[in-house]
Order: structure tokens, then sequence, then C-alpha cells
């Protein structure tokens, strides 16, 4: 569906934000946050992005504010409107208009096939890279308190691997040059970790082991997407710098 892009790729990228923002707000229920805003504002950033571009989808996303407002004033909790909106326009923003990006590099003028896939493809490269090399030659603990299992071996080899599927793909097809396309190999080996770990920051908040139980040993469907939801965003903008967004 990346590969088709269009509404093929609208239709998955819907069904995969509202699975994900469900499994957030049933993880963050205590804070009680106001999950119509949260995925109205999500679905309307998809689908600013499908039809005019950054704009729209940021126009969509802003919905969640005033919907949030309204509904929270209706809403019978005592949660504090700080902790409720900001709870509900995480999900919105981090989820919603994360994906959204997606079908914005994937609606680059020149390569967007090549550039959707390579970004996508080398966060999950470099995440069995790191999973595999931590698994077997791990001992330094990466960040101890926020996800214990990670290492820093695992993080340099997932890093080699996000840095090598790039040059691979994008300068061997004549798209980027080789320092721009080892700059965004780098881009990609920061933002991935980072969503990992921003992730399972949450889910230590929330005392919980994974956000969901849909992928079975995977975890949720959150769990799947929350390296690529740094990544995505962090390669649109960096190919936008670069005169190709």
């Amino acid at each position: 569906m990346i590969w088709l892009g269009g509404w093929w790729l609208f239709a998955l990228l819907v069904v995969v934000v509202l699975i994900a923002l469900h499994e957030l707000y049933t993880m963050t229920r205590s804070l009680r946050p106001l999950v119509l805003a949260g995925y109205t504002g999500a679905f309307l950033a998809l689908l600013g992005a499908q039809l005019g571009g950054i704009e729209w989808a940021l126009g969509g996303f802003m919905t969640t504010f005033a919907l949030a407002f309204l509904l929270k004033g209706t809403a019978e909790t005592r949660m504090p409107t700080t902790v409720s909106i900001g709870t509900t326009v995480l999900g919105a923003g981090w989820i919603g208009l994360g994906l959204a990006h997606l079908i914005l590099l994937r609606g680059i003028p020149v390569h967007a096939q090549l550039a959707a896939l390579t970004v996508v493809l080398a966060v999950f490269a470099g995440d069995t890279a790191a999973y595999a090399v931590g698994r077997l030659l791990g001992r330094h603990k990466l960040a101890p308190l926020t996800s214990p299992r990670k290492t820093w071996e695992g993080l340099i080899a997932g890093a080699v691997v996000c840095i090598l599927v790039p040059f691979f793909a994008m300068y061997k097809a004549h798209f980027l040059s080789v320092p721009q396309s080892l700059t965004l190999g780098v881009v990609i080996a920061i933002a991935a970790p980072l969503g990992d770990l921003f992730e399972s920051a949450l889910k230590r908040d929330m005392q919980v082991k994974d956000a969901g139980t849909l992928l079975a040993g995977h975890g949720g469907v959150l769990d799947r997407i929350d390296a690529p939801l740094f990544a995505v965003v962090a390669a649109f903008y960096l190919l936008a710098a670069f005169g190709f967004a």
C-alpha cells in the first residue's frame, strides 16, 4: 500500500492510526483522554495530508484542541483540563499527525515510492539489527530506567544499518548525493530509537509492558510504529530541506 500510495495508503493509515490511538487511550484511561476529539483530530490530519499537504494536515490536527475543550466542558470528570486535554492532543499529534507525514513523504514530487519505502525499511532493518546484536552481544544498558532491554551495542548496530539502507537505496538510485544519503541515514538512526524510547517512557509511566496485545508476542500496533512515528517526520523535513518536498 505504501508502494501504491494515494487512497490505498490513506486507508491503511486510517486503520493503523485508529488502532494505535485506541491502544494509547486505553493505556492512559486513568488520565481521562477525550477520545472522540483525539480520533477526529487524527483522522482530519490524515485527510488534510491526503487532500492538501502539510498546511491542511496541521489544520486538521488543530481541531483537536477546540473539540477537546468543548467535550471537556460536558464531561463528568474531575481530571484537570491540562491532563485530560494534554493526553488527547498528545495522541492526535504524535500518532495522527505523525503518520500523516508518511502520506506527505509518499507525495514528494520525485522518487516518492523509493523515499517512503526506504525510510520505513531503514527503521525496521535497524530495529531488527539492534535487537539481534543486543541479544547476542549486548552488555551495556542504554536506558535502564526507561527501557531495560536496550543496549549500546544494539544501538550502534541499528545505527549502522539505518545509515547503510538509505545510502544503497537512494544514492545508488541517483536520487541523493553521498552526503545527503548518509545524512538521511544518520537522522533516521537518531530519530527511530528516540521514538522507541519515547513510547517506552509512556508505558513506564502507565506501568504497562505493552501498549496492546493485537500482535501477540510483539505487543500492540503502537509498539510496532513507535520508531517510524519519529523517523518518518524527521526524514520528510530533511528531504524538504534538501529541496525534494
